[in-house]
């Protein structure tokens, strides 16, 4: 079985990514091959974010490995795309859910539109080459968190179709829809063809 290092400390997108693959490859993580820095992330995109993740283990970890690394990030329309690439670190403290998700409230409560969408790029790195596989949910934000699943902004976050938050509905449905699983999906129908 291929050995593929997903290139965060993200056991949540660790997580959702095994569930996605289906024993298919064995998946590490950074913490599983001793790399316990966090990974700069100075991009002004979530492709430049993705390709600085997945080069940052390539250079420790050499070119024979498969490198999978992600940007990812909920863009608000309303306000102009923010949170976006700095989705994690919205209220200043990196990867504080609940700090991130007061403050985006914050910023929409005189706000009508709340339209939103998910968004995440895939960097693939084998072979010396980089593959990009972008995917997207849209949907709304609600006024107050509701569901105890997910994490990040997904207690506030309603896709299109339904009525429960990310949080509220199973893992598995989230990821037959989510902008992750839409990514992994594109990914892994390029493995196939």
């Amino acid at each position: 079985m291929k050995k593929l290092i997903l290139a965060t400390h993200n056991r949540h997108k660790c997580d959702e990514l095994l569930e996605l693959m289906k024993n298919s490859r064995e998946v590490v993580s950074l913490d599983d091959i001793n790399i316990t820095e966090d990974i700069p992330e100075t991009g002004n995109t979530f492709m430049e974010n993705a390709r600085q993740k997945a080069e940052y283990v390539r250079q420790r970890m050499g070119d024979e490995v498969e490198i999978l690394a992600d940007d990812s990030g909920l863009e608000v329309f309303a306000l102009g795309g923010e949170p976006g690439v700095l989705s994690a670190r919205y209220a200043g403290e990196a990867h504080n859910d609940n700090a991130n998700t007061a403050k985006l409230l914050e910023n929409l409560k005189n706000s009508d539109d709340r339209s939103a969408r998910f968004v995440t790029v895939l960097a693939y790195m084998h072979n010396g080459q980089t593959e990009f596989f972008e995917g997207e949910v849209r949907g709304t934000i609600i006024n107050e968190c509701r569901g105890n699943g997910g994490f990040g902004y997904d207690p506030v976050f309603v896709p299109e179709g339904y009525e429960q938050t990310f949080a509220e509905v199973s893992a598995e449905v989230k990821n037959s829809m989510s902008h992750r699983g839409n990514a992994f999906r594109a990914w892994k129908k390029s493995l196939e063809e």
